[in-house]
């Protein structure tokens, strides 16, 4: 009777050996991630194709493998649009055994796919996204922020922007989510700095004219008028603030969200003195020059800053991966937030338990003309600043999983 119990305990342990064995073995399928952004719009120039192919190069420095199985990139459009994006990631982790979603530049969907992601217990890395609810107020431990966020931008913009007599603002604002976040950082910052904040108005995306707006920041009487928008928007605020001669007149155009990309379409004579906050430019380092090089060999354009952080969050997660042994999601979201961020533009960047990447950033100005050496010496770069100096205090966070106490009444 006992021999026959010990063997059959013998048995069920081996058995429970071989069916580990095989869930290992299983687990390691072929890794699959996903690029979600926008493809055809307003903001597709600075994600967009170039944001799949800086994945596809990240995959590709890491070898083009996992387990002895190909790493596949899949791609898809938002087109800004929140139900759109959650549909495509719900397909995504359920059918197509995606485990991580990367880019979005969207804040509302952005906030969507990384309720998604919690619920199925995936990965979302949002590159670029503005609003700080993403690692604020509606954090997530299976979502992260890679790039620069709203706060970051108005924080170094009005910082950049606050010199002795000219710290008065007034905002022309995109009518989102990001948008709204970004103008209510930049009042109490402003406030903080000492300035006053005059009054804003609000612009839907996608704005062909905007005539009446810049009346209303004119009017205003701010040295400062503070454009909050990107792309297409961007672009036609500044070509028409020129065309307004909000500049010539003593007032000072500041947009809160220029590229390199913006500055490439619209000339260094149109943009000269306006700032820039990003994280990533090729001329900050012969590793960045070198991936901006090979970036453009492959792509026929200089990599944006989104971009560029796309290709760093995609290289973490698949060291990450490869680190845990698994493709299975809490071993590789522990992994991600033990190991320390290194790739050519980020050294030992630890991320912080609000999912906020904690990098250093640029505050940059738009070369004049003049001063260019050649077509891609677009920006100075004034000043690195660390990253506690950058992102939002944990103290005022309203993560709990940062910010315990955050909520409630003071």
């Amino acid at each position: 009777m006992m021999k026959t119990a010990y063997k059959s305990l013998l048995a069920a342990t081996a058995l429970g050996v071989i069916w580990s064995a095989g869930a290992v073995a299983a687990d390691r399928g072929p890794v699959k991630i996903g690029v979600l952004n926008d493809r055809a719009s307003v903001y597709s120039t600075i994600t967009g194709e170039g944001s799949v192919v800086a994945a596809r190069m990240a995959v590709e420095d890491f070898g083009g493998k996992l387990f002895d199985k190909p790493i596949e990139v899949l791609a898809a459009d938002h087109m800004h649009k929140p139900d759109v994006g959650a549909s495509i990631a719900r397909k995504w982790f359920d059918v197509d055994g995606v485990g991580a979603v990367f880019d979005i530049y969207s804040s509302g969907v952005a906030l969507a796919v990384q309720k998604l992601a919690e619920e199925k217990d995936k990965i979302l890395v949002v590159s670029m996204a503005s609003s700080r609810d993403i690692s604020g107020k509606n954090c997530s431990p299976n979502g992260m922020q890679w790039a620069n966020d709203g706060y970051a931008v108005a924080n170094l913009t009005v910082k950049g922007g606050a010199t002795p007599g000219r710290n008065t603002w007034y905002f022309m604002t995109v009518d989102y989510t990001a948008g709204h976040s970004i103008e209510a950082d930049s009042k109490k910052i402003i406030e903080k700095n000492g300035g006053k904040f005059l009054g804003a108005v609000r612009f839907p995306l996608n704005t062909a004219d905007f005539s009446s707006f810049l009346l209303q920041a004119q009017n205003s009487g701010a040295k400062n008028i503070a454009h909050i928008g990107g792309g297409a928007d961007l672009i036609n605020g500044i070509k028409q603030a020129d065309e307004f001669g909000v500049n010539a007149n003593g007032q000072q155009f500041v947009p809160f969200s220029l590229t390199t990309v913006d500055v490439y379409g619209l000339g260094n004579k149109a943009t000269a003195g306006m700032p820039a906050v990003l994280s990533y430019h090729w001329t900050e380092s012969p590793e960045a020059a070198k991936f901006a090089e090979r970036f453009k060999a492959k792509f026929g354009k200089m990599p944006a800053d989104p971009q560029a952080n796309v290709y760093s969050a995609v290289s973490h997660y698949l060291k990450a991966v490869k680190a845990a042994g698994t493709t299975e999601n809490k071993a590789v979201l522990a992994k991600m937030k033990e190991m320390p961020v290194n790739d050519f533009f980020t050294k030992d960047a630890k991320i912080r338990a609000d999912g906020r990447l904690m990098r250093d950033m640029y505050y940059a100005t738009v070369k004049k003309p003049e001063d260019m050496k050649n077509k891609d010496d677009l920006l100075t770069l004034v000043k690195k600043y660390p990253a506690e100096e950058v992102f939002i205090p944990a103290s005022e966070s309203e993560c709990k999983l940062l910010n315990p106490k955050a909520g409630e009444k003071k």
